[in-house]
């Protein structure tokens, strides 16, 4: 175990501790959720309150042409695109998770044919979505064991789901490996980048990733159900017919015409009038990660999870993600049959981690503001509440609606 004054030292020396005077994190409170909400960065308020005080209030419907709202989905998902290791030209800010995937797989599906793979235990709405596109589209839906890899997916499946950090164990996929896999065989990756963009050092276009999608509420602290984003390698748009053809993915969206005719950019992947509002919190959000090298992001991460594991090990508790010094995403996850309250007392603490049913304790690092010496002290607090049992109060047995 690292002393509390080797985590000092740590933060000293830490080259991204700068970036932490960039978010308003509130006092009193160690922030480990693990990661379903981020911390707001101060120039996300900021740029909310210009859009909401001066773009909306004075500019009124002049800002869609001069405060740039029509282009924000461009010029945002340019910005994004750089933490993803793409063109600027291959991702678009649009809509949510569930829809960009619904968009994704059911255009693949129209233009290859066959059937669509989810893995059993991905996050919920990667499996729902998928079998709401295969009752409409017809398409074969096959739910696999967790990492079955493409080469042994069942003959026919011509669309995977995939998680880059699963939402459970933080295990990182084998970008590489499955797209060689897929390339041979012919079928489709969509990539869930949910809980790795913003914290995952991610090289799609040189992994050989075609497609994406994401959500900004999460490492990236877009705010709130932040608005997703899509990524389509610039090669493959054209190929993709657009299954939700609003009027804002048209050619001349201006001409007002009766007959669809889809652009040829990114831009067909847009539906209807975007949320200028949460697009401009995104926005600011991403802002933090100007200049940022992600690689110290990632390692970062895995320095940070690594005190909450060596102090787990001390008490006895199992981990149900990577070890330590192994490479995992932003978060660890420790097993504890008491784990729901053993989370809404440090919660009490100000120790603010999330729990995932069954009995599984969540802690979120993100490395843009979490201190070493805060995780220090929160793996202590655990300690505590686990060996006094101070979980074991009704305020803390009693499950709330939000886990």
């Amino acid at each position: 175990m690292l002393t509390r004054e080797a985590c000092e030292a740590l933060d000293r020396k830490d080259p991204l501790k700068d970036t932490r005077d960039l978010f308003a994190l509130p006092e009193g409170v160690i922030y480990l959720d693990g990661n379903s909400l981020g911390v707001p960065p101060k120039a996300a308020l900021a740029r909310l309150r210009e859009a909401a005080e001066n773009e909306w209030a004075v500019g009124l419907i002049r800002s869609w042409n001069d405060a740039g709202w029509m282009d924000l989905p461009l010029t945002l998902g340019a910005k994004l695109a750089r933490l993803m290791g793409v063109k600027a030209s291959e991702v678009i800010a649009v809509d949510t998770v569930t829809i960009n995937l619904f968009k994704l797989a059911t255009a693949l599906l129209e233009r290859d044919g066959g059937g669509i793979a989810a893995e059993a235990g991905e996050f919920p709405t990667d499996n729902h979505v998928m079998e709401g596109v295969s009752r409409i589209t017809g398409a074969p839906m096959h739910r696999v064991a967790p990492n079955t890899r493409p080469k042994d997916l069942p003959d026919g499946v011509t669309v995977l789901i995939k998680s880059a950090v699963h939402y459970k164990s933080a295990q990182i996929a084998d970008f590489e490996g499955y797209e060689r896999e897929a390339a041979a065989r012919g079928l489709s990756i969509i990539w869930d980048l949910s809980h790795a963009t913003g914290l995952v050092d991610l090289k799609l276009a040189q992994w050989g990733a075609k497609y994406a999608v994401g959500c900004g509420y999460k490492f990236l602290s877009g705010g709130p159900g932040a608005p997703a984003f899509l990524y389509c390698a610039e090669d493959q748009i054209q190929t993709l017919e657009h299954p939700v053809s609003g009027w804002l993915g048209h050619k001349r969206p201006f001409g007002f015409e009766d007959a669809y005719e889809p652009d040829d950019t990114i831009v067909r992947w847009r539906t209807s009038s975007p949320s200028i509002l949460a697009l401009s919190a995104l926005d600011g959000a991403v802002s933090v990660y100007d200049g940022v090298d992600m690689a110290q992001v990632e390692a970062k991460a895995i320095a940070l999870g690594d005190i909450m594991l060596q102090q787990a090990e001390t008490l006895g508790l199992d981990h149900a993600c990577p070890g330590p010094g192994e490479r995992r995403g932003g978060h660890v996850v420790l097993r504890h049959e008491h784990g729901y309250a053993i989370v809404q007392a440090l919660i009490d603490r100000g120790i603010i981690g999330d729990f995932r049913a069954p009995d599984l304790m969540r802690f979120g690092f993100n490395p843009l503001y979490n201190s070493y010496v805060e995780v220090f002290d929160a793996a202590q607090a655990l300690a505590d509440v686990v060996q006094s049992r101070a979980w074991d109060d009704p305020k803390f047995l009693a499950k709330k609606a939000v886990t």
